[in-house]
């Protein structure tokens, strides 16, 4: 499938052989145990984990990719490949689970992580020196801040470090980390490609297959296989994944100019792509907690990516990181009509004195 756009892309990867009475989609493969000759056992390989995987690193442009059971044992893998105290520059704010694997990781000894601000360019170059590997996560995961890709991937490649970069936010229709030069591009599959909060899977995509070899070995060890049932509704998300995705991009972009409208509102977070806001409500913590549960469309819930849209207050979580201010809101729109959206936003934020 050679030139074809993200749209045919999502749609027709991961498909059975065509062939005259096959199916169009691919089975469910329920099953642990398999004739000797082939996939050898339940935690080795699955048919319906290849398909999604096919289709996923179509999206990505990569030569392969790795489903796994969550994002977090995709991220683990990762770092499991790291020797012990390998000096390792990571975002100081981004995803919680991540934040609070790699603060463990550091206080242990078992990494000597160097956390920076991934959007100072200057400070990554300084703090890349004498490092073995680069975690990117762009955009941030509350705050929004946006890595100099092309720059800061071939700096660490200069310096023969290897680089992943979480593509949540953006997706593969916003960039394309392994086009950079990035070793690995990591997905939480759970979010946008899945696109309806029903399914956790992790996704790592790559080029070299040795690198393959070596997280597949992670993989099998740790046990961190998906579902046969899990993957097949994620395959199946995938599906509509591109035009889900760019109609919340449409709404986002809109509330984004709305919501500086807003006396109530400020510090308004958008990085000129994806579906994801942030900004600050100017009010008590829980005053606050009441404008998110005032709204009849909205759901106050954490994850996101979903076809729903979903808001929280980020520091509610004691993981989330003490520089996302208290009072900091992360939306994550979703593909309702965006007039309905902003009705309910409006008149949820307007209970507030501004």
């Amino acid at each position: 499938m050679e030139n074809l756009r993200p749209e045919s892309l999502a749609i027709n990867s991961g498909r059975p052989e065509r062939q005259a009475g096959a199916p169009l989609n691919p089975d469910i493969s329920l099953n642990s145990t398999f004739i000797a000759g082939g996939i050898g056992y339940g935690r080795f390989g699955n048919e319906t984990w290849s398909a999604l995987e096919d289709a996923i690193t179509a999206l990505e442009q990569g030569d392969s990719t790795l489903a796994f059971s969550s994002g977090m044992g995709a991220i683990t893998a990762v770092f499991s490949l790291l020797p012990h105290g390998a000096p390792v520059v990571a975002s100081d704010q981004g995803y919680s689970g991540t934040m609070s694997l790699l603060k463990k990781y550091h206080e242990q000894g078992r990494l000597e992580v160097r956390f920076v601000d991934i959007s100072n360019t200057a400070d990554v170059f300084e703090a890349l020196m004498g490092a073995a590997f680069l975690w990117i996560e762009s955009p941030t995961n509350p705050g929004l801040a946006v890595a100099e890709l092309p720059q800061i991937i071939g700096e660490a490649k200069k310096r023969n470090m290897g680089v992943a970069v979480d593509n949540t936010f953006a997706t593969a229709l916003n960039q394309q980390p392994l086009s950079l030069g990035a070793d690995i591009s990591m997905n939480s599959v759970t979010k946008y490609l899945s696109g309806h909060s029903d399914v956790i899977i992790g996704s790592l995509s790559m080029r070299d297959p040795a690198l393959h070899a070596r997280l597949l070995e992670a993989r099998t060890l740790q046990g961190s296989i998906p579902g046969p049932f899990e993957s097949w509704l994620a395959l199946r998300g995938i599906r509509t994944f591109p035009l889900r995705f760019r109609a919340a991009e449409a709404s986002a972009r809109e509330l984004v100019k709305r919501l500086q409208t807003l006396a109530q509102v400020s510090n308004v977070r958008y990085p000129g792509f994806g579906a994801i806001i942030s900004f600050e409500i100017g009010a008590p913590v829980a005053e606050i907690e009441k404008v998110l549960d005032a709204t009849s469309l909205i759901s106050n819930a954490t994850s996101l990516g979903g076809v729903e849209t979903t808001w929280e207050r980020r520091r509610r979580w004691p993981s989330e990181s003490a520089s996302v201010p208290e009072n900091l809101i992360r939306l994550s729109v979703g593909c309702e009509h965006i007039e309905d959206l902003w009705s309910d936003l409006n008149k949820s934020i307007s209970t507030l004195k501004g």
